[in-house]
């Protein structure tokens, strides 16, 4: 195997034609950083010519990424979220790409993604926070004290997998195996989860038919408020093919199990870093309001999302040609400081919290997000609540093996009463 184009060069010195930020090697370190204040500083419409997924174009500045994102009829959404060309699921014999009404464009988009609307509306979600808060305080009365272990498994992937079976009405107990066909979607092969194109398709199959089961059972049952009862009991929901169905529950899948599970601990390990914040928030739980859209930010779990070019638009100073592919980095977005004062530091009383890219913008924004705010804060109001004095990182933080998802794979901690 070739080394990685960045391996052990100066970040300062490399040919900005040799930047391929979509190389995975770049991510499992965070040696992404410095390549990216390069881009924004320099290129920051930066064609990439050559590279695993081919050629493609990176849009690395706040501005230029509130463009492309808003325009979606010069940047579509159809099968171009992704720059991997292998994103694809197989249900009988047809395929689609993994990814829902995400990779649809308006009017196709606003249907469907009005069928989910209800089910994760501020109202619906209301009836929710009672089930979520008793989960962080069991979860947390169960951690051991002034002991090693791993937040990622304890907590993070805990709270979020049972939320997930909640908003599926999957059973509960089989809630890892949620966990891992995310894993499976959001992984490539080599990262540890699945070895080949081949094992993940056979994996994403096997949620197919599991989730295609579970379909048909919810349609003859009473209506109830899982989100796959809400679909088959609804007009559009019920005419959806087989392949439209499982799509779209893979979207909410990821959508519901990485962006949330991530930054619950990339949260941590954020306040782990700056003792003062964590001293700031202890002084005043209150600030919790402002440290969770802060955390959303600072983390960016979703670190990019593709479109496809419709037709030829300048941006930047360049000419984007119709197909070609872009790469919306909101990673190197939420670090601009044209857009964010002093971006890199974690701030969890900043003026206007909100003023990220990591739900994106435009038609697209993420639906689940205001789910993924109630989750955080209740288990950082259940947190502050215990008063541990703090909770410490001990060892280093295993990233995954990926240039979409910031995921924190293991991050072994200690409280300290």
């Amino acid at each position: 195997m070739d080394s990685p184009w960045f391996e052990g060069r100066d970040p300062g010195a490399i040919p900005l034609a040799e930047f391929d930020m979509a190389s995975p090697a770049l991510y499992p370190h965070q040696l992404h950083w410095p390549f990216f204040e390069r881009l924004r500083a320099e290129d920051p419409v930066h064609y990439c010519e050559k590279s695993a997924v081919g050629p493609y174009w990176s849009v690395t500045k706040y501005k230029d990424i509130l463009e492309v994102d808003s325009n979606h009829k010069a940047f579509t959404s159809v099968a171009a979220t992704s720059l991997e060309q292998q994103n694809l699921i197989g249900v009988d014999e047809n395929s689609v790409q993994a990814g829902g009404f995400i990779v649809t464009d308006p009017p196709l988009h606003d249907e469907q993604r009005k069928i989910f609307s209800p089910a994760l509306a501020p109202g619906n979600l209301a009836t929710f926070e009672a089930l979520i808060r008793e989960r962080a305080r069991q979860t947390l009365t169960a951690l051991p004290i002034g002991e090693e272990f791993d937040w990622v498994e304890r907590v993070s992937i805990e709270l979020t997998s049972m939320m997930l079976a909640t908003m599926f009405g999957y059973p509960i107990e089989e809630r890892s195996q949620l966990k891992y066909w995310s894993d499976v979607v959001a992984g490539t092969p080599g990262d540890g989860i699945v070895e080949s194109w081949e094992q993940r398709d056979q994996e994403l199959k096997n949620f197919a038919a599991r989730f295609v089961a579970l379909r048909e059972e919810r349609r003859h049952q009473e209506p109830q408020t899982d989100l796959i009862s809400i679909l088959v009991h609804s007009p559009l929901g019920s005419q959806m093919s087989d392949v439209e169905f499982v799509s779209n529950a893979i979207l909410l899948l990821v959508g519901g199990n990485d962006t949330t599970r991530n930054t619950m601990s990339g949260g941590l390990l954020a306040l782990h870093n700056d003792p003062e914040q964590w001293a700031k928030l202890k002084a005043n739980p209150a600030l919790v309001a402002t440290m969770v859209p802060e955390t959303i930010r600072y983390q960016t779990p979703v670190m990019y999302q593709g479109r496809i070019a419709t037709q030829d638009y300048g941006l930047g100073g360049k000419t984007i040609r119709k197909g070609d592919k872009v790469a919306m980095w909101y990673i190197s977005g939420n670090r601009d400081t044209d857009a964010i004062a002093d971006p890199d530091r974690f701030i969890i009383d900043r003026p206007n919290p909100r003023q990220h890219l990591s739900f994106g913008f435009g038609v697209h924004r993420c639906l689940g997000n205001r789910l993924a705010e109630m989750q955080l804060r209740v288990l950082w109001e259940e947190i502050m609540a215990r008063n541990w004095a703090r909770i410490e990182v001990t060892k280093p933080v295993k990233y995954a093996y990926s240039s979409m998802f910031r995921a924190i794979n293991k991050m072994t901690v200690r409280i300290h009463a």
